[in-house]
């Protein structure tokens, strides 16, 4: 009997002409970002603003990391919500919009001209991302099943929009005068707002619920995800709140535990899914996400030690950045990108293969 690896109902899926070329346009940007990474060495040794880390950055945050959310979640959130994806064509104009945006954005900080490439790019970009969200909103409102999952990805969703707005005004703001402070006092509220607002939120969010299902496990308690959703939003909004009204940056340290908090409850709930799994041998794609999954805790670590070096030195302060940001990008959010690529990938093959004959 031919049956899907998701074990959903195979009305709920996307078609894989929406869903492919996410995958492979995200492919590329990660190799191009590896290829970057590989001629701009040097770049490393310094400060972490120069126009070869902006570009390394976006290349892995846009093209690598989000663009294969957004294709994944048009063929997950279906699966979460248990009804069909509300439109194509936005998913198209988003991979459309968004793919075009990214490399004019990137080529702007690469060379360092923020003016019409990086605005143009980041304009088609928001577009983009306008369409995804709202295709996500109509399809998770149409829906007559509300679950935790489905919270989470909206709500991350919001968050997105959140950053790449800001991200927007702060290209604008280096060429005009549209905020009250220059760009660099903003840079830290953006690379926040993005990572955990919308990165490790939806990552919480779809692995919540792909790992026990992809563990076969029995284990489901909502509640935790519930704690887990609230300490992670709870931090961000304070952390808003005491970049915008100018707290003491030791008041960081505040929603820094409420997310390592929350993230060894999303880390328990995944031992107890792996303990109380009925598949007992563990595939390499799930080991590398379960990997995954304590690589969450590194970056948070290393956060911690960012605001105390903020707070007593000023020296080793662009390397604890340096580092900070390439144990997200490379580190914990490529390993749980890879693991689950590797699963939810065959599974897009097998619904352009097999589609019409489960349908009989």
């Amino acid at each position: 009997m031919t049956g899907s690896p998701l074990g959903g109902n195979v009305a709920r899926t996307t078609s894989h002409k929406v869903v492919i070329p996410f995958y492979a346009y995200a492919a590329a940007s990660f190799l191009a970002a590896t290829v970057l990474l590989l001629l701009s060495a040097d770049a490393f040794t310094g400060h972490w603003f120069q126009p070869h880390i902006l570009a390394i950055t976006h290349l892995m945050a846009l093209g690598w990391a989000t663009m294969i959310i957004l294709g994944a979640s048009h063929q997950l959130v279906p699966v979460l919500i248990e009804n069909d994806l509300y439109s194509n064509m936005l998913a198209r104009t988003s991979f459309l919009l968004t793919g075009t945006g990214i490399p004019l954005l990137v080529y702007g900080f690469h060379v360092f001209d923020l003016g019409w490439p990086a605005q143009v790019g980041g304009s088609l970009v928001l577009g983009g991302l306008l369409a995804f969200i709202s295709n996500i909103a109509i399809s998770i409102a149409k829906s007559k099943r509300e679950n935790v999952h489905a919270v989470f990805v909206f709500t991350a969703t919001i968050w997105l929009l959140l950053t790449v707005s800001l991200g927007l005004a702060l290209l604008f703001n280096f060429t005009s005068s549209l905020l009250p402070r220059d760009s660099l006092h903003y840079l830290s509220l953006h690379a926040h707002l993005g990572v955990v607002g919308w990165f490790l939120l939806l990552v919480l969010g779809v692995g919540s619920r792909l790992i026990p299902m992809f563990l076969i496990s029995k284990y489901n308690e909502p509640r935790v995800l519930w704690a887990v959703f609230i300490l992670v939003n709870v931090a961000l909004v304070l952390y808003g709140g005491f970049f915008l009204f100018g707290f003491a940056p030791a008041l960081n340290l505040i929603p820094a535990a409420l997310v390592l908090a929350g993230l060894l409850l999303f880390a328990n709930y995944c031992r107890k899914a792996y303990i109380e799994r009925i598949r007992k041998k563990v595939d390499d794609q799930m080991r590398t996400s379960l990997l995954a999954v304590a690589l969450l805790l590194l970056p948070t670590l290393v956060l911690i030690v960012l605001i105390v070096a903020l707070l007593i030195t000023t020296g080793a302060q662009a390397n604890v950045v340096l580092l900070y940001g390439f144990t997200i990008f490379f580190g914990w959010l490529t390993a749980i990108i890879l693991g689950m690529t590797f699963k939810t990938l065959p599974f897009i093959v097998w619904n352009k293969v097999y589609r019409h004959r489960a349908a009989l």
